[in-house]
């Protein structure tokens, strides 16, 4: 089992940035790919941002390359998404999710996640 507790939600201006944060407990992230989703009411969960647990490879949705960044602290049990030049499209709950044994190709679909934290609210508005 793991549990994920994600913070540093909030609200802020367009331009703007916000880092939020996902602690991770329980069994051992060692072969965890750990990911960032977003949802908005009335859609499907939305792929961010994710990252291996083991070597720190990173993915991201074209969506948000070049202005979020996802890193871990190993020692910490965290997962960080950055994020930059945030806009009013931004606005979503954000949820972390861990999963295990996920192949290149399958790191975008939220399936394949099988841990899933509470979520956190970023609103951006002016």
């Amino acid at each position: 089992q793991v549990q994920l507790v994600e913070s540093g939600g909030g609200s802020v201006q367009p331009g703007g940035s916000l880092r939020i944060s996902c602690v991770a407990s329980g069994r051992t992230l060692r072969n965890a790919a750990m990911g960032w989703f977003r949802q908005t009411p009335g859609k499907d969960r939305e792929f961010i941002a994710a990252i291996r647990w083991s070597g720190g490879s990173t993915y991201y949705a074209d969506s948000v390359k070049g202005r979020f960044t996802i890193s871990r602290d190993t020692a910490e049990n965290v997962v960080y998404l950055q994020m930059n030049s945030l806009k009013p499209e931004d606005t979503a709950v954000y949820y972390c999710a861990a999963g295990f044994g996920i192949i290149v190709s399958s790191i975008p679909y939220s399936r394949h996640y099988d841990y899933w934290g509470q979520g956190t609210q970023v609103t951006v508005s002016s």
